[in-house]
């Protein structure tokens, strides 16, 4: 086993339970995910593999038919996963979002109608808060929810779901109160039927968008139009609570795209040590070359720093603290990090890395996306800088 990525202090569940995903990655995902990405195919085969290991109910605690684990585990399986397809984290992470969000903000009532579907994979969840024209700036959103009667009558327009049409959940911030700010925003969940077109009164997904990278996972807009939803569906059941339940469970998407950043520079590094073997030049392996070993060390040496950030942040949530800072760290550290690393991957494999027979030109494409979820560098460096502030 490499030396890289190791995690100190873990139970033997814990161990046991990624070796269990790393051997599924090995086997189910990394002989197809090339394949799959090129055609832009829903890797439906290795979902029906991921719900057998119980992996939807992860996080969900045992009362409601889950595994239980730890905000630490499921980002270490978030990495196994993205060393095979980043793609296929992308499928489990919107899920996991929401089944914190209902299992830490949630009525007793909704804990119990959800969670215990979500841990098998029946329910499967998205999470929304942008439109088209706002990103980062989320108290810029002008889809309105406006009471009726027992209902809200929601209209407007979100963007950037990721599996918005395969979820039948929706996690969806919306403004009740216009006037009062970041405590007029509220978050109702959304139920639907998977696909597109009108898939609910009043509720449009117009079709999946199409990407440069970050294939096969569907990504998609949602458009309200007079949607009635009853006000038994706001989170909590009470109005104006939205933006603070959004932001603790981006702190947990924040985590898991730094898992995801760790996978893929993992991947990528693989690759180039495994290309950097074989391949010669002047009478010998380019591995031997110093340029090209200096090249390596750098790779490794991001790939572990990014982990021991993604770990720290990881026990930090779990721990129950506030861990803003440290998610953006590792969010921002692990991200740059995979970009470079999986250019460097790129620059040893030379002309082949252009050819898409070879994996890392997947990976060229896919790492940028993570530039952007969850917040920008931009934004995790203005979460940090104010938390270092606060200090």
């Amino acid at each position: 086993m490499s030396r890289l990525q190791q995690t100190h202090g873990l139970s033997d569940e814990q161990r046991e339970i990624i070796a269990t995903v790393r051997a599924f990655v090995d086997k189910e995902i990394l002989p197809v995910a090339t394949a799959l990405e090129h055609a832009d195919e829903y890797p439906q085969a290795i979902v029906d593999g991921m719900k057998d290991l119980g992996l939807f109910g992860l996080m969900i605690g045992e009362e409601h038919g889950g595994l239980g684990a730890s905000l630490l585990t499921y980002a270490l399986v978030v990495e196994e996963l993205s060393r095979g397809w980043m793609s296929v984290s992308g499928i489990v992470n919107t899920h996991f979002i929401v089944a914190w969000m209902i299992t830490h903000h949630g009525t007793a009532e909704q804990r119990a109608h959800y969670l215990p579907k979500m841990a098998t994979g029946e329910i499967r969840g998205a999470f929304s808060m942008s439109e088209p024209g706002c990103g980062s700036d989320v108290s810029a959103i002008t889809t309105r929810a406006v009471p009726d009667g027992d209902d809200y009558v929601i209209d407007g327009q979100k963007m950037w779901l990721t599996n918005g049409g395969s979820a039948n959940l929706v996690a969806t911030l919306v403004k009740t109160d216009p006037e009062a700010g970041h405590r007029g925003m509220t978050t109702f969940l959304i139920d639907k039927t998977p696909g597109y077109g009108e898939v609910a009164p009043g509720l449009t997904v117009p079709g999946k968008i199409e990407k440069m990278g970050y294939k096969g996972v569907d990504t998609t807009e949602l458009i309200f139009d007079a949607y009635r939803v009853p006000s038994a569906r706001i989170l909590g059941g009470t109005p104006g609570r939205g933006f603070y339940q959004m932001m603790d469970g981006v702190e947990v998407g924040r985590v898991n795209v730094a898992a995801r950043g760790c996978g893929v520079a993992k991947r990528a590094y693989e690759l180039a040590l495994g290309y950097a073997r074989q391949r010669e030049t002047f009478g010998r392996p380019i591995a031997e070359h110093q340029a090209v070993l200096f090249r390596l060390a750098e790779m490794a040496t991001k790939v572990e720093a990014a982990h021991q950030m993604m770990v720290m942040a990881a026990r930090r949530k779990d721990s129950g603290e506030r861990n803003d800072l440290e998610a953006g760290m590792a969010k921002y550290l692990a991200s740059e990090y995979c970009k470079e690393v999986v250019e460097d991957a790129f620059r040893i494999h030379g002309g082949y890395a252009y050819s898409k027979e070879y994996e890392v030109e997947r990976l060229y494409r896919e790492a940028p996306m993570l530039l952007i979820g969850e917040g920008t560098a931009d934004i995790q460096k203005m979460i940090i800088g104010r938390r270092l502030l606060e200090d």
